[in-house]
């Protein structure tokens, strides 16, 4: 490999290193949420910091990488990574913003009502690792199949969102603890939107064709 290679190839492995810890971040928060376990949940949001230190690294290296003039697929390949990243950084706040949710329902009693969360986070996260493995191995085929799965996480964030409510009428005592329920299942459908993002992303790296907002995403 060339010297340019090895850096291109190092900023690949940079932005997975970051994106194993956003997927880990999410699992221990919801696992924080659904155990009821202030411990785990303020671990999540101590570590933080390692996701957004990542971030600033990757970026770091791609303007690095952008001042050697690299031809247009590696150029594109540099631009698609600094995006991926930003995204990976959110998916890291939302991972804080349910663990959060978590600390504050651990010291409340449970709520009595079941909700599906581990399914959406199931589901994001899935998403999350198709669009990455896309990225990984340049297959915008497979980047184009993620981003119709982003309508099933809506429409459970929706089935989530209704059924809370339903509980809150019915026990208004429960309003606050299902807030922070609902506030938990928001920020899971925006970790799938940040997928959703990823995909489009790997499309573009691909095919060098812009598919945000086209409604050309799905085969």
């Amino acid at each position: 490999m060339d010297h340019l290679s090895m850096e291109l190839s190092g900023l690949k492995q940079k932005l997975l290193t970051m994106a194993s810890h956003a997927e880990s971040a999410v699992n221990d928060a919801v696992r924080a949420l659904v155990e009821r376990n202030y411990d785990l949940a303020l671990w999540v949001k101590d570590n933080d910091d390692v996701i957004d230190q990542l971030e600033l690294e990757v970026d770091e290296t791609a303007i690095h990488l952008l001042a050697k003039a690299p031809l247009a697929g590696d150029l594109r390949f540099v631009m698609v990574a600094m995006k991926i990243s930003n995204n990976l950084e959110r998916v890291g706040d939302e991972a804080t913003k349910i663990a959060k949710r978590a600390g504050d329902l651990s010291a409340e009693p449970p709520v009595k009502i079941s909700v599906d969360l581990p399914r959406m986070a199931t589901l994001a996260l899935g998403m999350l690792k198709s669009s990455l493995d896309a990225f990984v191995n340049r297959d915008a085929t497979a980047a184009r199949a993620v981003i119709p799965c982003d309508k099933e996480v809506d429409a459970l964030n929706r089935s989530i969102n209704n059924s809370l409510a339903d509980f809150m009428v019915a026990n208004p005592e429960t309003v606050k603890r299902c807030l922070h329920l609902i506030t938990a299942s928001k920020s899971l459908e925006r970790i799938a939107d940040h997928a959703k993002n990823v995909a489009e992303e790997v499309v573009y790296l691909c095919e060098a064709q812009d598919i945000r907002h086209t409604g050309k995403g799905a085969l």
